[in-house]
């Protein structure tokens, strides 16, 4: 007979007493499993498992899971692990965002179906973030989140190479001549040395410091590299941890609030981080019923400097940043900007936490407040007659030389319609060009596939063209750069302006303005609005079709309608 306190809530329910029909399938079950009635009486930890031989940043979670599993049972819990959906990046087709909505609709039925006290949310790879964060703010159990961490640097040629910020680069090599088809391979060989996330500031370590600005997360964990012990030891603490939160009862509701949701958008602009988080920042607090409209990402990033010197917009790599101290020293740098009541899976505020933190380690990494890269962050927000509900400009990546430009269109109807023209050497494009594309956005792809870092047609290429402007409704990779305006809404597939824009219109884009303008007389463009109709919706059942049924524009996180919590009804089961 086992002796101890019972288990909480949920699993107490599920298991019921000892010597009672209530719970018996339950307990008979779990010992066929050979765990013992003393385990019965203990918290139960899931484990949110995403690992998948088709997603190379998760492809080390079995360890880590074990690691976890560790820390659970020295806390005194029960770890049991479920799997959930797996988003590789690179192998999931047509694009990982289709699927991002099913992961978290997974991962929040799973917590809520399952007789588990809290949950421990293994994430990687870009999607795989959000997602479990959407999953767990809605189901709403305690919850904390363990992060795969970045891959080893790359290295060729005495070269430092981060995936996938160079991978675009060396294409455009290749496509321009300037390197050939062995110095290429050379460089495919070399890029990815280990298990983990891309290794520069892209989606998946924007995402992964998200997760811990936002609380979810113990601190320091976004910035460990994949293959250092140190990530199986903060895997272990978060198994720890997992169980205290279990017994204090600390819900993500409680964690993730208005000012959380501050907090991390301004370590977002300090970062220099991708212009997905803003999608997927709005789309987790509309899980909660937190608004967070646009123009608040744009006042933050007036307001917050950009500090951190990664690629694609800086010198360095997430093994640099670990180094440096990691997101502990960027929110230590950015004290007296930071809502420090914010609560967070350490049990302690934000407030608390800073007073640990250590100052940055190494200044070329991350710079001082009082000396940032740039008085404001990395991320701007554009309205216009072209984007009336929005749109998004990394601009710290973008070339100085564009932020106020004048061109006119190139028009690509479409993603295919782009492949098949963007080479053609009689296409009609000049460096100052801007190109467009139409119908890559959530409903016209669908899915917003990361399309709008359009390739420099090969002609400009062996011109010594590097940057363009480039404009859609699409997204980009966080490990790309350029000028290239993105999430323009509402998208060009549901009549938005964008859809209008015709070969040789001339548009003005300015950054510091914030300002995106299609010049073109409004009963001209009231002609093409009355000869406009919406192409067919692409699929005609399953998933697929509800995903283009109920997707929202990307000012609303492209979540699903019928997913975010409407006003004032409360979260959780």
């Amino acid at each position: 007979m086992a002796d101890g306190p019972p288990a909480l809530g949920r699993s107490a329910r599920f298991f019921g007493e000892r010597g009672t029909p209530s719970g018996f399938t339950g307990r008979a079950f779990t010992k066929a499993m050979g765990f013992t009635e003393e385990d019965l009486t203990k918290p139960v930890i899931g484990i949110a498992q995403t690992w998948s031989e088709f997603n190379n940043c998760n492809n080390h979670f079995r360890q880590l899971a074990e690691a976890v599993k560790r820390g659970v049972w020295q806390e005194g819990g029960f770890p049991l692990e479920f799997p959930t959906i797996s988003l590789g990046e690179v192998h999931t087709q047509p694009t990982s965002m289709l699927f991002r909505n099913l992961m978290a609709m997974d991962t929040e039925e799973m917590i809520r179906a399952q007789p588990m006290d809290a949950v421990v949310l293994l994430a990687g790879c870009d999607k795989t973030t959000p997602a479990a964060l959407m999953g767990a703010a809605s189901a709403d159990v305690p919850a904390i989140m363990i992060s795969g961490g970045p891959m080893l640097n790359g290295r060729h040629d005495g070269k430092e190479l981060g995936a996938c910020t160079d991978c675009g680069k060396y294409t455009a090599e290749l496509r321009a001549g300037t390197i050939d088809a062995d110095e290429y391979t050379a460089i495919e060989d070399a890029i990815c040395r280990s298990a983990g996330s891309c290794m520069v500031m892209g989606t998946a370590s924007t995402m992964a410091s998200m997760a811990e600005a936002l609380g979810m997360a113990l601190p320091g964990n976004a910035a460990i590299p994949a293959p250092d012990s140190r990530r199986l030891q903060f895997a272990e603490m978060s198994g720890r941890q997992a169980v205290r939160l279990a017994r204090a009862g600390l819900r993500p509701s409680q964690i993730m609030t208005e000012a959380a949701f501050e907090n991390a958008i301004r370590v977002l602009m300090a970062l220099g981080g991708s212009t997905n988080a803003v999608v997927h920042l709005v789309a987790i607090a509309g899980r909660l019923g937190i608004p967070v409209p646009l123009d608040r990402f744009d006042e933050l990033s007036r307001q917050t400097p950009w500090l951190v010197n990664l690629k694609p917009s800086g010198e360095f790599q997430m093994e640099e940043l670990f180094d440096a101290g990691g997101v502990p020293a960027v929110m230590k740098e950015l004290a007296p900007l930071l809502r420090h009541e914010a609560m967070t899976v350490t049990g302690a505020t934000v407030g608390e936490n800073l007073e640990r933190f250590r100052v940055a380690r190494r200044r070329d990494v991350i710079a001082a407040r009082e000396e940032p890269r740039s008085p404001e962050g990395g991320l701007a927000i554009l309205r216009g007659n072209l984007c009336p509900d929005g749109a998004v400009i990394k601009h710290i990546a973008s070339s100085p030389r564009f932020q106020k430009h004048r061109g006119q269109a190139v028009v690509f109807r479409s993603i295919d319609d782009l492949r098949a023209r963007i080479d053609d050497p009689d296409l009609p494009v000049t460096a100052d060009s801007i190109l467009v594309l139409q119908n890559a956005g959530p409903v016209g792809a669908p899915g917003m596939p990361e399309v709008g870092f359009m390739p420099i047609p090969a002609k400009l290429l062996r011109e010594g063209v590097r940057d363009m402007v480039r404009i859609s409704d699409a997204r980009m990779s966080g490990t790309s750069y350029g000028t290239v305006v993105l999430h323009i809404a509402p998208e060009s597939a549901i009549g938005g302006p964008l859809a209008l824009v015709r070969d040789g219109d001339w548009i003005d884009l300015d950054v510091e303005g914030r300002r995106l303008h299609l010049d073109v007389p409004d009963d001209e463009l009231a002609r093409r609005r009355a000869d406009w109709t919406p192409a067919p919706l692409t699929f005609e059942r399953g998933y697929r079709r509800l995903y283009q049924l109920h997707v929202t524009q990307a000012p609303e996180g492209c979540d699903f309608d019928f997913l975010r919590l409407p006003a004032g009804k409360p979260v959780g089961v």
